[in-house]
């Protein structure tokens, strides 16, 4: 998608982890002047630091920043959702674009919370995006105007890759995108610690290991083969390789995955608020 300049100002309530990144990359694709992107977070030392960094303007409300922004981003935490939509229900109108980026909070939840007055975009982004290599999943209430929709998707295409799904969708999202960068996590540093416990320095295991995760992900992405295929081009006949295939099998390796992404979903699906 070639980039678009972004004519009007962009609100951001909540200065946290994913609220600078979505600053930041805004800032690197140069969508938008950073002056026009309006922060703000009740822990001013958070505001001051990403403003230091990234030249964005602090304004002095969340209600200031919904009447002065018709693209709002909520990067703040769920159990704080409550608060911030009573504060802005009233300063929103069908002109807004509000842009929640919550686990478990329903496009139906505030539709409830904000009586309807503006469009609804819930995504569910993953913690690669503070590093612009993000999963970012997109769910619409209705459907956003031509204009609309591409300053949406240009915006959190700064952070990564985005894709539209069904909300009905969003908790199977949360399984394999969402909170998967744990399990990521988890598997780089089982890797590395059997390269340890096979003589090989901790930092060199590390590096290797995480390398071998990258490249593998790309080889599916820029490939486009299935993963069984390009499983199978490594495993050579009465090889290394499938001897190592044939141990996690035998743990049941794919299993557990599975398992943990069922988990997982349901676990979102039962922290939900819908908005009864």
């Amino acid at each position: 998608m070639p980039i678009i300049k972004i004519d009007q100002p962009i609100g951001i309530i909540g200065a946290g982890n994913m609220g600078a990144a979505i600053v930041t990359g805004i800032v690197k694709k140069g969508l938008i002047s950073p002056k026009k992107i309006n922060i703000f977070d009740i822990d001013h030392t958070k505001s001051l630091k990403l403003a230091e960094k990234t030249g964005v303007h602090i304004n002095s409300s969340n209600k200031k920043i919904v009447e002065e922004c018709p693209i709002i981003i909520l990067a703040v935490k769920p159990n704080i959702y409550p608060l911030i939509l009573s504060e802005i229900k009233d300063s929103l109108n069908n002109n807004h674009i509000l842009i929640s980026i919550a686990a478990g909070i329903s496009i139906e939840y505030i539709k409830e919370k904000t009586q309807g007055r503006c469009k609804i975009v819930r995504v569910m982004p993953n913690t690669p995006a503070l590093i612009g290599e993000g999963t970012i999943v997109v769910c619409k209430e209705h459907e956003l105007e031509e204009e609309e929709k591409r300053a949406v998707f240009q915006i959190l295409s700064s952070l990564g890759m985005v894709q539209e799904v069904e909300e009905k969708y969003i908790n199977a999202v949360t399984g394999i995108s969402g909170s998967s960068p744990a399990y990521v996590y988890m598997f780089i540093e089982a890797l590395a610690d059997g390269g340890v416990m096979m003589g090989l320095p901790r930092e060199l295991a590390y590096k290797l290991a995480a390398q071998t995760v990258l490249g593998s992900a790309k080889m599916v992405l820029e490939s486009r083969e299935h993963p069984g295929v390009l499983k199978d081009m490594v495993c050579s006949p009465g090889g290394t390789t499938i001897e190592a295939v044939y141990a996690l099998e035998q743990k049941g390796f794919r299993g557990i995955i599975m398992e943990a992404v069922k988990r997982c979903a349901e676990k979102g699906e039962a922290m939900s608020m819908k908005g009864e």
